[in-house]
């Protein structure tokens, strides 16, 4: 089955409105390449201003975060039914990130990715194991522990929808990045768990990324492998020049 590359920039905590503003204004048009989704998945501050930007555009916005209830007595906190407002198409759940320092569960992450899906969001969940998980031979129990409850809840249809990015934690921001070998076959597993949890069918349309030390010389090497459908990118999607140059790469 066809699956249209994805790639995402995740920029973190980097940028302001008018830094954001004129990314993107230096990226129309050029990282707009047909057969292949372009995501910028930026903070909450600059998501208005970049949803205006985009109108006209073939760049999706995504969030970074995204809290399970609607509304509440939850300080500093954004809920899917705000995202879908501004009109955010995805948003990052159970980022690394947010796992090591925000201490988010894999039962949060699921209750994130039922919210997402309430408001017509598109999750993208990420799993991904530690170095020493890895070391020790853990690598896909604990991305198979990750996934199915990441799924846990969600109809065939939702699931089909779901982007995966499979993230070593080891790899992010390291400089480390696991090779394309290795990461087909992490992630030929982790297609293999959702045709476990629903069917073949489903897995199939599944779009399931590679995210850690992704750069423009390396993404077409990941693209290449038969189960890796695009790429979760943090340092390399900042620059406007490098975020054309992985659209361009996974062409």
């Amino acid at each position: 089955m066809s699956r249209t590359p994805i790639i995402a920039g995740n920029w973190k905590m980097f940028k302001t409105v008018s830094e954001a503003t004129a990314f993107f204004a230096e990226v129309k048009g050029k990282a707009e390449v047909a057969g292949v989704e372009s995501v910028i998945c930026a903070p909450f501050t600059a998501l208005p201003a970049l949803v205006e930007a985009a109108k006209g555009t073939t760049i999706a916005i995504g969030a970074q975060n995204v809290h399970f209830e609607d509304n509440g007595a939850y300080t500093g906190e954004v809920s899917g039914l705000m995202l879908k407002d501004l009109g955010v198409k995805y948003v990052i759940i159970g980022h690394s990130e947010r796992r090591a320092y925000f201490a988010e569960s894999d039962e949060i992450v699921n209750k994130k990715t039922v919210a997402a899906f309430k408001h017509g969001l598109t999750p993208i969940v990420c799993v991904g194991e530690k170095l020493e998980e890895r070391e020790s031979g853990a690598t896909k129990e604990v991305c198979k522990v990750q996934t199915e409850a990441a799924f846990q809840g969600l109809s065939a249809e939702q699931a089909a929808e779901v982007v995966v990015a499979y993230e070593p934690i080891w790899a992010i921001g390291t400089g480390k990045s696991s090779t394309s070998d290795d990461a087909q076959d992490v992630i030929g597993y982790i297609r293999g768990v959702i045709a476990g949890l629903y069917d073949e069918a489903v897995a199939a349309k599944v779009r399931i990324q590679y995210g850690g030390s992704v750069k423009p010389n390396n993404v077409s090497e990941y693209l290449g492998q038969a189960d890796i459908d695009g790429a979760l990118v943090g340092g390399a999607s900042l620059e406007p020049a490098s975020y054309i140059a992985l659209i361009e790469g996974a062409k």
